[in-house]
C-alpha cells in the first residue's frame, strides 16, 4: 500500500513536531511538508501535491480559511483536514463552507488522526463528535422568517384592520395582489389566518406597531 502524502501546516512549531512524532510511526502516512503559516501551506501544496494537508485554523499572513479556499479552488486534488483548538460555530461554519473536506480538534487521539486522514483522502467527511454535535445543531434550528418590504406594507394593512379591497387601494395594487401577498405570509409565518399572521409578525418582531 502506497503510504499517503500529508503536510502539516501549524504556526507552531512544538505542535507541528508533536504531529510529526505522532506520525512518524504509521506506515501508511508520509510527511512530506510542514508549513508556518497558511500561504506558505499553499504554496507547498501547489508544489509537491500532497493527498492530504492538516491544516491550523488560525495562522499568520493566511489563516487556515483563507488556505482552504485556495486549495480547493486550486488544481491539486489535495484534501483539506483542519485540525485546531477551536470548535465555536462561528469558525466550523467558517471552515466547512470554505471546503474543508474534515473538521477535527488537537485533543484527537493518534488513531483518530490516522483515520481521519485516510478518510479525508478518499473525500469523506470527517467531524469531531463535538463539531458534528454543533453543526446538527445549527440544522436543526428554525430558519429565520424575513418578510419582503411589500409583505410587511401588506401586514400593516391588515393589523389596521383594513380589507384586501382597501389594502390594495392603500398600496395601490389589485386585490388579487393583495391575496397573492397574503398566501405567501402565511406560508412564512405557518397561519391560517390574518389575525395569526399579525400576532406571529408582533411577536417575533416582524411587524411593529406604534
Amino acid at each position: 500500500m502506497t503510504a499517503l502524502r500529508v503536510i502539516l501546516a501549524d504556526d507552531h512549531t512544538v505542535m507541528r513536531a508533536g504531529l510529526v512524532a505522532l506520525l512518524a510511526s504509521e506506515p501508511t502516512i508520509d510527511i512530506v511538508g510542514e508549513a508556518g503559516d497558511g500561504r506558505e501551506a499553499v504554496n507547498l501544496v501547489e508544489r509537491l501535491q500532497p493527498d492530504v494537508v492538516l491544516l491550523d485554523l488560525r495562522m499568520p499572513v493566511l489563516d487556515g480559511v483563507g488556505a482552504t479556499t485556495e486549495i480547493v479552488a486550486g488544481p491539486a486534488r489535495t484534501r483539506v483536514l483542519i485540525l485546531t483548538t477551536y470548535d465555536t460555530d462561528a469558525d466550523i461554519e467558517r471552515g466547512v463552507e470554505a471546503g474543508a473536506t474534515g473538521y477535527l480538534l488537537k485533543d484527537a487521539t493518534r488513531e483518530q488522526l490516522v483515520e481521519a486522514i485516510h478518510s479525508a483522502s478518499r473525500g469523506e467527511t470527517v467531524l469531531a463528535p463535538r463539531v458534528a454535535q454543533r453543526l446538527v445543531a445549527r440544522m436543526r434550528q428554525p430558519a429565520p422568517v424575513a418578510l419582503t418590504p411589500r409583505e410587511s406594507d401588506v401586514l400593516t394593512a391588515v393589523a389596521d384592520g383594513l380589507s384586501n379591497a382597501e389594502i390594495g387601494r392603500r398600496l395601490f395594487i389589485g386585490e388579487a395582489t393583495v391575496k397573492t401577498h397574503l398566501l405567501r405570509i402565511f406560508a412564512k409565518l405557518d397561519v391560517s389566518d390574518r389575525t395569526r399572521a399579525v400576532v406571529v409578525a408582533m411577536n417575533g418582531g416582524l411587524l411593529r406597531r406604534p
